[in-house]
């Protein structure tokens, strides 16, 4: 029995951003409308850490993630393409010959404006149209989406989340900034305060600056609300000790034990930045207060 053909499109899609889902939306619709399937391509790890080693690019998003991201819009299969050495010096035509029409029958390529492939990433739409008449393929290029007269971007948004500017990268976004990471045994440090926390071992490489977070848990598909702190707990460790930050939430109503599992972890309103208490006492004081701040902020 032949392949199913498909509508396919192709790229990093770190971040899932409107942009991506203005693209990967387009497949999923031209797909069902033609009773074919929708497949999005994406590679693992970034391009750009194989091609210019010397400028790394942190990941928005880990790969599963973005995996999950892009299923939630529908998609019939994500295809994760080990991006390597070979992979970058395929020829363009080969590239699309090897991905698309051999491994996934496709009947209809959509991408954006900036989409670029082939060795040494030369190749743009216009290759791409060339390529495709040849094997009777269509075409279909989507214009690049704009948010406060800016052109959507991994960039921006890398750089906004960085900066601390959240809700700005949300907007870019299309939803609230989160993060998925696994639940690591801590110091117990909260625990003893009368606050327990989860320690999250983030699968992500971009993370906000320090500070105490109102922020809801996704965990078994079920939504809870929590406080986060990202620091170095200053109160009880000093600087030239404890440089690496550590991420902790303390979700609200939940006692389950979930060493080892996955959590959705997404940042609604920074509360506050980290800061050094003089007393365990003061420290307990704010860390009510911010429980308090986070349950209003979160109704």
């Amino acid at each position: 029995m032949s392949q199913k053909r498909s509508v396919v499109t192709i790229g990093v899609f770190d971040g899932i951003h409107i942009g991506h889902e203005a693209v990967i939306k387009e497949v999923v619709k031209t797909a069902r409308a033609s009773g074919l399937r929708s497949v999005v391509v994406t590679f693992d790890p970034h391009p750009m850490k194989i091609l210019n080693k010397k400028h790394f690019v942190p990941s928005l998003i880990s790969l599963k993630h973005r995996v999950d991201l892009i299923k939630r819009l529908g998609v019939d299969k994500v295809l994760v393409v080990r991006f390597n050495k070979r992979i970058a010096d395929l020829s363009p035509e080969k590239f699309i010959e090897d991905i698309a029409i051999r491994k996934l029958a496709a009947k209809k390529i959509i991408v954006g404006e900036d989409f670029c492939f082939g060795k040494g990433a030369m190749a743009g739409v216009e290759k791409l149209g060339r390529i495709a008449r040849m094997y009777s393929v269509g075409l279909k290029v989507v214009k690049p989406v704009k948010k406060d007269s800016h052109i959507v971007s991994s960039t921006i948004i890398r750089r906004l989340i960085i900066e601390g500017a959240i809700g700005k990268a949300s907007r870019l976004l299309g939803r609230p900034f989160s993060i998925l990471g696994t639940v690591v045994s801590g110091t117990r440090l909260a625990r003893t305060l009368g606050y327990p926390t989860a320690n999250i071992n983030p699968h992500h490489e971009i993370m906000p600056p320090s500070g105490v977070y109102a922020v809801k848990v996704k965990f078994r598909k079920r939504t809870y609300k929590g406080v986060m702190n990202i620091g170095t707990k200053p109160t009880f460790y000093d600087h030239g000790r404890d440089l690496e930050p550590t991420i902790e939430v303390h979700i609200f109503n939940f006692h389950e034990r979930i060493y080892g599992r996955d959590l959705e972890i997404t940042f609604i309103c920074k509360l506050r930045r980290e800061k050094k208490f003089n007393t365990i006492d003061s420290l307990i004081k704010q860390i009510k207060e911010d429980e308090a701040a986070a349950r209003a902020l979160l109704r």
